[in-house]
């Protein structure tokens, strides 16, 4: 039995509180979104395009000071661009075609993905207490779906089957995204990582918007009521960018999309104490099991020291490669970045993916 003491460590609080700042991040880009829609603008890439912008603006010229070579080759940058744009659109686009019951219900297929991506080319172990508190977070989202308050959405969209597909095929790409910024952000770099990230994101979203949006650009009529959750929505999506590899360093992808379940949770407290609306009782359960699950998943655990030892000799590896495939030269270079890449001074903080910390 762990004491109180192992259980409740410093990178456990940090990983519970940090995950839940980014679950309030992402129910604001809800609001966002839900104000826009019911202004009519249906523009989901164009929304993307702004924080892609941002992160290539703050971390670029960040990159540019530091004057260091990659570490992690280009073209992979673009791959995980090219994912996280068409994963946040096709997840967008389903609400078009299925019901949101639907959405919320497949959106999690994100979490065994990333269990399975990162147990087999991040060579993730996940124990016992992992799954547990996994399914638990699962169990909690899948009792708030199946209540009566959805019951009026069950019918479903003018083609259920189409939007459960894009779903799927989202959640797909959230994972292979999530388990990729995890490998870079602990085998290359952060600063690099977003950079690029944003940099090849809004190239790639100006091309989907010249192909797909830019009839519904045209016909928008900006105010202040519309530009302002325009831009609340790419601040918090901006912050959310950032903060994301800080936890896939310290917790991994895992327990990342665990903790973004409880967004809709926060949703509902929004809804209860700003617009003084009445929700079902079994929100509060769900919400309750998805804490409890996070708690139990991210807990201590007497083997953490361990593995924790041995994830960041193989990210101490992973990153030496990527200096070799730099060139040479760039080894001095990749030393004096160390202390600057989140973690670095503290192996803790390199700790096993999503489901091992």
């Amino acid at each position: 039995m762990l004491s109180s003491k192992e259980f409740w460590t410093k990178k456990t609080l940090v990983g519970l509180g940090l995950g839940q700042f980014l679950s309030l991040l992402i129910t604001s880009t809800g609001f966002s979104s839900s104000e826009l829609a019911r202004r009519g603008i249906n523009v989901p890439t164009s929304q993307s395009f702004l924080n892609y912008v941002l992160l290539a603006i703050v971390y670029g010229i960040t990159m540019i000071l530091r004057k260091r070579a990659l570490k992690a080759k280009w073209y992979y940058y673009v791959v995980l661009a090219l994912v996280d744009v068409e994963a946040n659109f096709l997840v967008v686009k389903a609400y078009q075609y299925t019901s949101i019951t639907s959405v919320m219900l497949l959106d999690c297929f994100t979490i065994p993905c990333v269990i399975i991506f990162t147990r087999f080319f991040l060579k993730t172990k996940y124990r016992i207490k992992k799954l547990t508190g996994a399914s638990i977070c699962i169990a909690g989202i899948v009792i708030v779906i199946f209540s009566d308050v959805h019951a009026s959405d069950r019918a479903g969209g003018n083609s259920p089957l189409k939007g459960d597909l894009l779903v799927i095929a989202g959640s797909i790409l959230y994972a292979v995204s999530n388990v990729s910024e995890e490998f870079l952000v602990k085998s290359a770099d952060r600063v690099e990582l977003m950079a690029l990230l944003g940099s090849f994101g809004a190239i790639v979203s100006a091309i989907q918007i010249s192909i797909l949006e830019r009839n519904e650009l045209k016909s928008i009529r900006w105010s202040a009521g519309a530009a302002l959750p325009f831009v609340g929505f790419s601040a918090a999506m901006f912050m959310f960018y950032s903060l994301v590899p800080v936890l896939l360093k310290l917790s991994g992808s895992a327990m990342l999309n665990l903790s973004l379940l409880t967004s809709d949770m926060w949703a509902v407290f929004i809804r209860i104490f700003a617009y003084h609306q009445k929700v079902d009782w079994m929100y509060f359960i769900a919400f309750a099991a998805v804490v409890i699950g996070l708690v139990i998943y991210s807990g201590g655990d007497k083997d953490d020291e361990q593995h924790t030892a041995d994830v960041a000799d193989e990210d101490a590896e992973r990153s030496r490669h990527f200096d070799e495939e730099a060139g040479p030269g760039n080894s001095n270079q990749s030393s004096m970045a160390g202390g600057s890449r989140i973690g670095d001074s503290n192996k803790d903080d390199s700790a096993p993916k999503k489901g091992s910390h």
